[in-house]
């Protein structure tokens, strides 16, 4: 042997089912910022070819002050940051319980000459020496997914992702999953070779491989019984690895709650309306001339899924206020059942409305306020003479582009209401909804059957279901990914954990402690790691779910409100909750299955 470093690819071998997990993380954060940034680089490429094909050359220009590009970049950042974060906790707490285990190996190198230097070198490099398979493995992986996900977008979802490339290769993808393979491995590595250097020789080969900070008092049994408050101490006694199990439960919830912000922006960003149409007839100037026969006619013509129209009448006079009445205009929109009927389906109603005494011809309407008007349910307003009640108010106005209140009140009624208050019976905007096997000659028929009764507007190339069911899978294929990790990340820890204190366990089964007080030391132990990690990943997550929730989106949709997302954090808390139980079992499996004696002489 020319050198005590040809011992790594040696320990490698012999540790190689120790260290599978250690591999898969790596291998997991390098896939993860290959993906995120090829796709960024992607994203980049395609928002260049449509601003060529738009505006020429002079787009290029402009590329670096595109407001598109930079989000792509400043998401795939926060991103790349988050995973690193992850990736170095996870890794150093399966690199902490290696080296726990190898406690006695190298206590014998420093007993034959190696220095403490030479010790942390030894691991560093070990730690390194993964690199070689994991990284490429985490880059091939991370550039066929990005092949992948590019092929869904342009060959299924298609629109506005026309121009992504299919094949292509991002420097940009492979540099960063490098970066963050390496830099992820040495500051893992860095505490536990510092650790493995400060260990003494003859604490090394008397076979402690556990910090045996004994305690100096009697465990309280009062609360718990022995076994589980042996648990709770195994676990609070090495703060290092305390620190380290909570911080990787922390941190999964914390990647778990950010991403549902993520899906919150889609959905504000591209809401999906189920009264969206795909061909509009409207009226000139807003005039309600449409003839209301030719719904009817268009009702059943190929290509027709449903009919439905609106009724319209702007600035009309109306008597607001809550104690003294006072002169106002406010604008008057009808709508359908079916209308009525999608606004509960899509949740646009605050808390408190009751939509179903709009229904029919009644005297309750729904209410978009004004900026100078906050009503709300059981305010009486006068239109025409004839009194209206508010039945509920939406929670912004879906007329404006960006949600926002404008100067007036409008007014939702039911087609009944409308012409019973205005005497108007025909339409100012006719909607259609088209079947999936439309064709341009059904369109061609619809609007032959329009004739002149307004402007035939076909909407079906703005459509964005298909993006925004994109953008929600990849979203939750990162968490799925995020969940796997967690999964194995936690029973890995666990497992290395009860490996690492194979000898004590040994030891309690030979003065006289059974397999089921073994099980529930094991899971006391598991249970204080997962109970300080969901309460600190709780509150840090909290915290970056609503710095997240303010940037990207009340930034952007000044009527969106941050609230706690209760039924997400519940489903989190039980998954983690689920995996700690599901870690606690290969371990207490195998320590039941051992001989006593084997868990004794157990290195």
């Amino acid at each position: 042997m020319k050198s005590y470093l040809s011992l790594i690819p040696i320990s490698a071998k012999v540790h190689r089912r120790q260290n599978r997990m250690t591999l898969l993380c790596i291998i997991f954060a390098v896939f993860l910022v290959t993906a995120v940034f090829s796709m960024a680089d992607m994203s980049v490429r395609m928002e260049t070819s449509r601003l060529l094909e738009k505006h020429g050359s002079q787009a290029l220009q402009n590329m670096i002050d595109n407001a598109a590009v930079q989000n792509y970049f400043l998401l795939a950042a926060a991103l790349f940051v988050l995973i690193l974060i992850a990736g170095v906790l996870m890794i150093s707490s399966s690199i902490n319980s290696n080296v726990a285990q190898r406690t006695k190996f190298f206590g014998m190198m420093r007993c034959i000459g190696m220095s403490g230097q030479q010790i942390t070198r030894f691991v560093r490099l070990e730690a390194l020496n993964w690199c070689k398979t994991a990284i490429p493995i985490g880059v091939v992986l991370g550039i066929v997914i990005t092949w992948m996900l590019c092929a869904v977008l342009r060959l299924l979802v298609g629109e506005e992702f026309s121009n992504i490339p299919l094949f292509g290769i991002s420097l940009i993808g492979i540099i960063s999953g490098i970066l963050v393979g390496v830099i992820t491995v040495l500051i893992a590595a860095s505490s536990p070779a510092k650790r493995a250097a400060k260990v003494s020789p003859v604490t090394a080969v008397s076979g402690n491989s556990e910090n045996t900070n004994n305690a100096n008092h009697g465990l309280r049994t009062r609360l718990f019984k022995i076994e589980t408050a042996l648990g709770i101490h195994h676990a609070v006694s090495n703060k290092k690895n305390l620190i380290l199990m909570t911080g990787s439960f922390a941190l999964s919830i914390i990647l778990l709650l950010s991403f549902t912000v993520v899906i919150d922006f889609v959905d504000h960003l591209m809401p999906q309306y189920s009264d969206a149409s795909d061909i509009n007839i409207c009226s000139s100037q807003g005039s309600n001339s449409i003839d209301s026969a030719l719904l009817s006619r268009l009702s059943g013509m190929d290509g027709v899924n449903r009919v439905y129209a609106r009724r319209s009448l702007f600035d009309v006079p109306a008597m607001v206020g809550k104690d003294d009445f006072r002169s106002e205009t406010i604008d008057l929109i009808s709508y359908g059942d079916f209308d009525l009927d999608c606004l509960t389906k899509d949740k646009l109603l605050k808390k408190g409305s009751d939509i179903a005494k709009v229904y029919g011809d009644s005297k309750y309407v729904l209410a978009i306020c004004g900026k100078n008007d906050p009503l709300e349910a059981g305010d009486v307003l006068q239109v025409g003479g004839q009194e209206l009640t508010i039945a509920g108010t939406l929670k912004y106005n879906f007329f404006s582009s960006d949600g926002s209140l404008d100067e007036k009140i409008t007014l939702i009624t039911s087609d009944e209401t409308f012409t019973r208050l205005t005497g108007i019976s025909d339409y100012s905007l006719v909607m259609i909804q088209t079947t999936k096997d439309t064709t341009d000659e059904n369109v061609a028929a619809i609007r032959n059957a329009a004739g002149e009764n307004g402007t035939f507007s076909d909407l079906r190339d703005r459509r964005t279901s298909n993006t925004y069911l994109a953008f929600v899978f990849f979203v939750y294929a990162f968490l799925a990914v995020i969940a796997l990790v967690t999964v194995l990340n936690i029973m890995n820890s666990i497992s290395m954990s009860v490996s690492a204190k194979i000898k004590q366990y040994g030891a309690m089964r030979a003065v006289g402690m059974d397999e089921h007080q073994i099980t529930k030391m094991i899971t006391a132990e598991t249970s204080t790691y997962a109970v300080s990690g969901c309460a600190a990943g709780c509150i840090i997550g909290l915290l970056v779910s609503k710095q997240l929730y303010d940037y990207l989106i009340t930034a952007r949709f000044s009527y969106a409100t941050w609230n706690i997302p209760v039924v997400p954090l519940v489903i989190i808390l039980l998954f983690v909750v689920a995996a700690a139980i599901a870690a606690v079992y290969a371990p207490a499996k195998r320590i039941r299955n051992m001989a006593v004696t084997d868990t004794i002489n157990e290195l």
